[in-house]
């Protein structure tokens, strides 16, 4: 956001047509269920992290379809995303664009029917190479283990894609970009594409480190964005470790954010905004050359169900009010409050309308 157009917002915001906001990224299937520490272990998992499935991991995700009480959730950090933020704007239908690969079966078509479901105007690139990608949620308590097997997410092709008119076409009506660091693994020459679009055109582009395991292993292919990243998004684990792979120097996260911001950038008009959430501390936000921290709502932690869908709708709900050109502080409280909803539930649902003012 540079200070122009903060300044000229009127805090009451932009009026919204379809296919304002744009996401592209791994359209996944969630299947989550409770298990114990002795199944975490089997499969060499942590209680709270997220890693991308091996061959050691295919048992898994046989074995946790047959617990007692499996759910299964239309999934993926991007497709979350773009999902909150349209049920943050309700009205009108297909705000949200989304682009990622499925493959021709059963959890493809559970994949359509749920993004149908949200109103967003998914264009999914069909494959029959490889399933549709599925993501095992462990819980354990308040934790959750996520294994990603991304399968048909994998098998995005810009040039089968993105590159065609008509869904190229979908890019160029949006005014604000969103894609999670994890599609870096998958199609770094498309984040390239829509990042340069939205730079040359001076719109808004976002990104999320999305794990710690992007930072330390894809750090070439996000480096070769960040110079286009207007809004970038993580948590204080994925700051951390970004700040290690960059040489920082320091664990102070408001430090972290500030250097993280002063990174080379190509579309000076927009000072680059970096926003760090802490779980249930403060959210730490670069303001012009400052860094502020926002407090985040009150919860009994009794009514904490699921953490697991915190980050992706805090930026959900930051994007809805981004998109209808709110400052700052107004994106950060929908995101809190996104969030707020969504830790009361299991998965990355939401009830029927928000109650946000």
């Amino acid at each position: 956001m540079s200070n122009e157009e903060t300044n000229t917002s009127t805090g009451k915001g932009t009026a919204l047509s379809e296919n304002m906001l744009f996401g592209m990224g791994n359209p996944l299937l969630d299947i989550s269920a409770v298990v114990d520490k002795d199944f975490l272990d089997k499969f060499g998992l942590k209680s709270n992290d997220q890693i991308l499935a091996e061959d050691k991991h295919k048992a898994l995700f046989a074995e946790i379809v047959k617990r007692k009480k499996v759910e299964y959730h239309a999934g993926g950090s991007t497709q979350n995303s773009v999902k909150i933020a349209q049920w943050m704007i309700q009205e009108p239908h297909k705000v949200a664009t989304f682009f990622g690969c499925i493959g021709k079966d059963h959890f493809g078509e559970i994949l359509k029917k749920k993004a149908e479901e949200a109103h967003v105007d998914a264009h999914y690139y069909e494959q029959n190479e490889e399933p549709t990608g599925t993501c095992a949620a462990c819980i354990t308590g308040d934790n959750r283990s996520l294994v990603a097997n991304l399968a048909a997410a994998n098998c995005y092709k810009k040039e089968k894609h993105l590159d065609l008119d008509s869904n190229w076409e979908l890019v160029e009506k949006a005014k604000v970009y969103y894609i999670a660091g994890f599609f870096l693994t998958v199609s770094p020459e498309s984040i390239l594409k829509v990042a340069k679009h939205a730079s040359e055109n001076n719109k808004i582009f976002c990104m999320n480190l999305s794990a710690p395991f992007i930072s330390q292993f894809f750090r070439e292919p996000l480096m070769k964005v960040m110079p286009y990243v207007d809004i970038l998004f993580g948590n204080e684990t994925e700051a951390a470790t970004f700040a290690k792979e960059l040489g920082f120097e320091t664990d102070d996260i408001a430090e972290i954010a500030h250097k993280t911001q002063n990174l080379p950038k190509e579309n000076e008009k927009r000072q680059r905004v970096v926003v760090f959430t802490q779980g249930k501390d403060d959210t730490v936000a670069t303001v012009g050359d400052k860094v502020i921290m926002f407090p985040v709502l009150d919860i009994d932690q009794n009514d904490i169900v699921d953490t697991n869908g915190a980050g992706d709708s805090f930026v959900g709900g930051f994007l809805s009010a981004l998109v209808q050109e709110q400052v700052l502080e107004e994106c950060i409280r929908a995101g809190h409050y996104a969030a707020h909803v969504i830790i009361r539930r299991v998965g990355c649902t939401f009830p029927e309308k928000p109650d946000f003012r």
